[in-house]
């Protein structure tokens, strides 16, 4: 397992690939947009033309991608790196997809004599970059043990659900009471302001009450003082996306989910309003539930 193949180079994925290159690992890279790969080709990263044209050389294609459409996209399509991949080498999608994606991408490459590794990943970008990120894993046992040491480089937490498919459904369902909470924030802070309540003690006592989950904690600041317009630690787009996977994995279980789709709601909202087309900050949701006047 010395070459390892990184297709997508976001936050998370550069952060992935640049701690396999300090582990010592050959890391071939792509991405649509080849800029984002010069830091990485600097540290000794090899550029790939293709996503196929990374995966003909690696033991392990690690993919790391906004949706469903993108990871169909660099596995699946003509240049895509599923059909370049040796048999017995590892495919590790650390994406937040779909359910019913990852089932399917996981039976293709079953035909290929490729092994799946579902690999949803918690952390923000700085953890990806420090090698701290939790990864939540739906494998094969002795599929995960052969690359356990691999996905250490990247990690501090690495937690086995069970078959492919687990660490895809605890993603999603993880993600969605986050955007619950992420959600009630928002409408918390709009009674705050229209009540006339003073922010600054506002912010305080929210910070110590028994509703302060780490969600809430991390976005009272941004919301109440409207800071998220740079540096957005997750966007609201990808929120939305998340929480409909949710909200769909919950409908094919048969377990509602009524606070998840209003959550959902009110993100669909913010990005409908987001001048940046939902790549703002996801704590904007505060301006959607603003706008919004109860009958």
């Amino acid at each position: 397992m010395e070459t390892i193949a990184v297709l997508g180079l976001g936050r998370m994925g550069r952060g992935i690939a640049s701690c396999l290159l300090k582990a010592g690992y050959r890391v071939i890279v792509w991405n649509r947009s080849a800029g984002k790969a010069a830091p990485l080709l600097q540290a000794g990263a090899i550029w790939a033309e293709s996503p196929a044209a990374a995966a003909s050389e690696a033991a392990v294609v690690i993919a790391m991608v906004a949706d469903d459409r993108a990871s169909e996209a660099v596995w699946l399509h003509a240049d895509g790196a599923l059909s370049y991949m040796h048999r017995g080498a590892f495919l590790v999608e650390c994406s937040t997809l779909s359910a019913g994606h990852v089932r399917q991408l996981a039976a293709a490459a079953e035909e290929r004599g490729v092994q799946y590794i579902d690999c949803p990943v918690t952390g923000l970008p700085e953890a990806a970059a420090a090698g701290q990120l939790t990864l939540l894993v739906g494998a094969a046992p002795e599929t995960l043990e052969q690359v356990r040491p691999l996905l250490s480089s990247f990690s501090k937490v690495i937690r086995h659900f069970g078959p492919v498919g687990t660490g895809t459904d605890y993603k999603l369902l993880i993600n969605l009471m986050g955007a619950v909470q992420i959600a009630a924030l928002a409408e918390g802070i709009a009674l705050a302001e229209r009540l006339g309540l003073d922010k600054t003690t506002v912010m305080t006592a929210l910070e110590h009450s028994a509703a302060a989950s780490p969600q809430v904690v991390r976005y009272i600041h941004r919301m109440a003082n409207r800071d998220y317009m740079d540096d957005p630690n997750f966007t609201l787009g990808l929120r939305l996306k998340d929480a409909s996977y949710g909200v769909a994995l919950a409908h094919s279980a048969g377990s509602p989910a009524p606070l998840g789709e209003a959550a959902t709601a009110w993100f669909a909202r913010a990005c409908n309003q987001d001048p940046q087309q939902g790549h703002t900050d996801e704590a904007a949701v505060v301006d959607a539930v603003m706008a919004q006047r109860s009958a």
